[in-house]
C-alpha cells in the first residue's frame, strides 16, 4: 500500500460539541479517515455519542483509547484543563494529534506538548479553523499581495451570544481554562496572525462581566494589539452579545478590506475591497468546510506532504497573545508578548 493509500483511524477524546457538529464529519469525509472511537469523562455520554454518529468504539478511558492499534491520530477536544496531559499520553503512545485550542492553560505546558510529539515523531496541529476560511485566506493574499499597501490598522469583532448548552464550563470553571479570552480571544490571535502574516508584540486589554460569567471570569473583552510591523488590532470579544455580525476589517495606505460574517464556524462570509469611494465585492470562489480543510491538511501531514493548517508552534503562539491580553487585563499595565 503506498502512502496515498494509506487509511488513517481516528479516536476522539471527548464527546464534545464541536467534535459531533464539526469533527466527525470532517474526518469521515476524507478519502483516507475514519472515526473509529470515541471515549468521555462520561461514559453514557461518549455511548450516546458513537451511537449516534456510527462510530464502533467506546473507550472507557484515554489509556484504552491509545493502546487500540486502529487508532492511528486523537483529536482532542476536552475542556481547556486536559489537553496537556492528553497530548503528552497521545505522544507516548505514538499517536498523531490535532488539539483543540487552547493548548494549554500555561505556555511551558503547550511548549512541552510540541517537544513530546516532536520526540515521538508524530504530527501536532492546533485546531484553529477560521484560518482555513476561503476569506481569511484571500485577506492574506491580498495584503501580501500589496493590494492594500501597508497594513495600519485591523478592527476585529468577535462578539457573540453563547447558547445556553455551550455555557458549563466556559462561564464558571477558571479551573478548566474557561472565560472569553482563552475561547475566543486566542482564536483572534491565530487569525491576525495569519492574515497579517506578523508577530504581536504587546498588549493592552480591558474584561468585563456582563452577566453571563461566574464571578472571577470575564464574559467581555475589548483590547488593543501591536504588531512587529507597526499595525494596531483593536478586538472585541464577547458571549454576551445577541443583535451583531462578526467581522474582520484590515486598513491599510491604499485601500481596506471589509470582511463581514467572517469570524465563525460555517464557511460563509464575504469581503469587500474599498478604495477611496470604490467598492468592489471580492470574488472568493467556493466556501470549504473550515474542518474539512483542516482535516484534510493534517492528514497530507501524517502523509509527510506539508504540515497542518495550524501547526503546534501556531498554538503556542496564540497561547502566548492570549495569556497576555489576561495578564494585561488584570494588571491595567501594557504587557509585552514573550517570543
Amino acid at each position: 500500500m503506498s502512502g496515498n493509500d494509506r487509511t488513517f483511524g481516528w479516536g476522539l477524546i471527548g464527546a464534545s460539541t464541536v467534535a459531533r457538529s464539526w469533527m466527525v464529519r470532517a474526518i469521515n469525509t476524507q478519502p483516507n479517515g475514519r472515526v473509529v472511537g470515541v471515549t468521555s469523562s462520561d461514559p453514557q455520554r461518549g455511548r450516546d455519542f458513537a451511537a449516534s454518529n456510527g462510530i464502533d468504539r467506546v473507550f472507557t478511558s484515554v489509556e484504552e483509547l491509545l493502546v487500540d492499534p486502529a487508532i492511528d491520530a486523537v483529536y482532542i477536544s476536552t475542556t481547556n484543563e486536559l489537553h496537556e496531559s492528553q497530548t503528552l499520553a497521545a505522544a507516548a503512545a505514538g499517536k498523531h494529534v490535532l488539539c483543540e485550542k487552547p493548548l494549554a492553560l500555561t505556555l511551558e505546558g503547550a511548549r512541552g506538548m510540541v517537544t513530546a510529539c516532536k520526540a515521538a515523531g508524530v504530527v501536532m496541529g492546533t485546531n484553529h479553523h477560521l484560518r482555513n476560511a476561503i476569506t481569511h485566506r484571500k485577506m492574506r493574499e491580498l495584503i501580501a499581495n500589496g493590494g492594500i499597501g501597508q497594513p495600519l490598522a485591523v478592527r476585529v469583532f468577535h462578539a457573540v451570544f453563547l447558547p445556553e448548552f455551550l455555557q458549563g464550563w466556559r462561564v464558571n470553571s477558571a479551573a478548566a481554562g474557561g472565560g472569553v479570552i482563552l475561547d475566543i480571544t486566542v482564536h483572534d490571535a491565530d487569525t491576525l496572525r495569519f492574515v497579517l502574516n506578523d508577530e504581536p508584540v504587546e498588549v493592552t486589554a480591558m474584561t468585563a462581566g456582563q452577566g453571563m460569567a461566574s464571578p472571577g471570569l470575564a464574559d467581555s473583552v475589548m483590547g488593543v494589539m501591536r504588531f512587529r510591523g507597526g499595525t494596531l488590532a483593536q478586538f472585541h470579544d464577547a458571549f454576551t452579545i445577541k443583535h451583531t455580525l462578526t467581522g474582520f476589517e484590515v486598513h491599510g495606505t491604499e485601500g481596506s478590506i471589509l470582511g463581514r460574517n467572517v469570524m465563525t464556524q460555517e464557511p460563509k462570509g464575504e469581503l469587500i475591497l474599498r478604495r477611496g469611494q470604490t467598492e468592489e465585492r471580492v470574488y472568493l470562489g467556493l466556501h470549504e468546510d473550515l474542518y474539512a480543510r483542516s482535516v484534510r491538511n493534517f492528514t497530507a501531514a501524517m502523509l509527510g506532504e506539508g504540515e497542518p493548517s495550524a501547526t503546534g508552534e501556531d498554538g503556542i503562539r496564540s497561547l502566548a497573545v492570549a495569556l497576555a491580553v489576561a495578564e494585561s487585563a488584570e494588571t491595567g499595565r501594557t504587557v509585552t508578548v514573550p517570543e
